[in-house]
């Protein structure tokens, strides 16, 4: 197969078995196809549609979504991981509407120069959105290009990635480029996956070099790996006599940065005296709860629960306000990490 037949090959496998049914593609807005794009940034399709309508349901329009305060973004966030996404989302849209008049600008330099936009996903904007030609490269992308022309090297360093970027563009065709844009991206993710790839139903196997050679195991080549290192942390549920649970604010930067989370400390011997000195709350014994482990993407976080029971101090709290005591029912409208979410849900379970 010639590299000018890669297009129409690809285009005709599509309107056979492309995806043509997801949300953000009825209606295709550029609000619609932005917020999908940034949804789907290291997130699989499967789980980003229920986000994806619970999010439009509540926030349909880019002004509704500049309107909105940040708790909500990260409560309709919540559970979908990498929060700086949603923050940045809520940024790049109140800058749309101080600087490009409530849209999302046209011009790919403007569009790609917003928080967590880039020149990858404001090509994919712009291709789906307005049929614009533009080449994308994310990773389903990438993981085609690159056994398809035998591309050695991590797609992350920048040489390779150059070449990557070479080769997006001369297949992007002239017509057709927002079904094309969706063709590659449905090609990576269903049949040139990264493992167990479904080679014969590939439309484009025809001149595949990594086919050819036995190297689709191969690649693309993974980035060189270190071993990831622990860190420790105590987690306090402190809850007063009605129930209500004792949340602080994360700091502006770092991990889950501006979420609602629970107090921390290093040990579990500084829980009571943390407690009194940051928030005016005393609480009677700790029991400790089963420890479990959470991963990031550059070290795993070794959790050890603490539940204080009968805790006591409003004062304090009532003028933070970067701490709050919140209700069972109230924890469903805040932007909590999903582990701390699923650690207070599977507590009232049990209880």
């Amino acid at each position: 197969m010639h590299a000018d037949d890669f297009a129409p090959a690809l285009l005709a496998w599509f309107d056979r078995h492309g995806r043509k049914d997801l949300p953000w593609q009825h209606e295709r807005t550029p609000y619609r196809v932005w917020l999908s794009e940034i949804m789907l940034q290291q997130t699989q399709v499967r789980a980003v549609v229920p986000y994806f309508e619970r999010f439009v349901a509540a926030l349909p329009t880019l002004h509704a979504l500049a309107a909105a305060d940040e708790d909500r973004v990260l409560a309709l966030w919540s559970g979908l991981g990498y929060y700086s996404r949603a923050r940045n989302l809520l940024h790049a849209a109140r800058l749309c509407v101080e600087q490009h008049d409530g849209e999302l600008p046209r011009d790919i330099d403007a569009l790609a120069a917003l928080p967590s936009i880039g020149r990858s996903t404001a090509a994919a904007i712009l291709a789906q959105a307005y049929g614009e030609r533009h080449a994308i490269l994310d990773g389903n992308v990438k993981r085609v290009l690159a056994r398809r022309h035998g591309v050695q090297g991590w797609p992350g360093a920048t040489a390779v990635q150059r070449e990557l970027w070479r080769l997006a563009e001369a297949h992007t065709p002239e017509r057709r480029v927002a079904d094309y844009t969706q063709a590659i991206m449905d090609l990576g993710a269903t049949l040139c996956t990264r493992a167990r790839p479904r080679c014969t139903d590939c439309p484009v196997a025809n001149g595949c070099v990594a086919l050819r050679d036995g190297l689709v195991a191969n690649l693309p080549q993974p980035k060189p790996r270190r071993a990831l290192p622990t860190r420790t942390t105590t987690m306090l549920i402190a809850r007063d006599a009605d129930g209500r649970v004792l949340l602080e604010r994360r700091p502006p930067t770092g991990v889950w940065a501006r979420l609602w989370s629970l107090p921390e400390v290093e040990h579990e011997s500084l829980a009571q005296t943390s407690l009194l000195l940051r928030h005016g709350v005393r609480a009677s014994a700790a029991q400790r709860l089963d420890p479990f482990v959470h991963t990031f993407s550059h070290y795993h976080l070794d959790v050890t629960p603490l539940l204080l029971a009968d805790a006591v101090g409003d004062a304090h709290v009532a003028d933070d306000p970067d701490a709050a005591w919140r209700a069972p029912a109230e924890l469903a409208s805040l932007g909590l990490p999903a582990p701390v979410r699923k650690l207070l849900q599977s507590l009232e379970e049990h209880e």
